[in-house]
């Protein structure tokens, strides 16, 4: 059984790990990587803000379709642990009708911008229904344009069965994250893992 707590990792026997991607969907970066994760079947989850999604809803269409999964971002990727309980609330809910108005369903599973949050926040979220998804890669900062081979060391330390790896497909220059995800998801294929969406690799847990 899962907590309600900030999930990092699953445990699982299974060779599987799941690639995330925060702030989109950005016109020019996410279909890249729908690009690279169409070339080797695999699946990955983009956790969307409501702004982004109100620019481009026809990309929002196009990663569900492609067998991708979105998740709850927020709307304007605010400092969560900032606001009243009335204005995160209606950044969690505005986010999740507008996912329902766009493709026709609600968002599995929630990750707070910055990993900002206290226990106020993680009540309300597990109100919602949502399980809290955290990451193991941090390091990498792929956002602060680190260098292809800073997110590609950083992030390969971190690959075991029920990883949740963090990427960036929104806001600024995204070039190094392309490169280093073509890469990684290359290898990790060739290795013998399987590329599955946050709820997919949460369903392991239980095996």
């Amino acid at each position: 059984m899962l907590s309600n707590t900030v999930i990092n990792r699953i445990e699982t026997e299974e060779k599987a790990v799941a690639f995330t991607f925060d702030d989109g969907p950005n016109a020019e970066y996410t279909p890249q990587i729908l690009d690279i994760f169409r070339e080797s079947d695999a699946k990955a989850t983009f956790y969307m803000i409501g702004t982004q999604m109100q620019h481009n809803p026809a990309l929002v269409r196009t990663v569900y379709q492609e067998g991708h999964e979105i998740g709850n971002h927020t709307f304007s990727h605010p400092h969560l642990t900032e606001l009243s309980e009335q204005d995160y609330m209606h950044e969690v809910v505005k986010t999740e009708n507008l996912l329902s108005d766009i493709i026709g369903i609600k968002p599995a599973t929630f990750r707070p911008p910055y990993f900002d949050h206290n226990e106020q926040v993680d009540g309300l979220v597990s109100g919602l229904g949502y399980p809290m998804i955290g990451v193991v890669n941090s390091e990498a900062n792929d956002w602060d344009l680190p260098g292809v081979q800073h997110i590609l060391d950083k992030t390969r330390a971190q690959v075991k069965p029920g990883s949740i790896l963090l990427f960036h497909d929104g806001f600024g220059d995204r070039s190094q994250t392309v490169e280093a995800v073509r890469i990684l998801v290359s290898e990790l294929v060739a290795d013998g893992y399987k590329l599955v969406t946050v709820s997919e690799l949460l369903k392991l847990a239980a095996v």
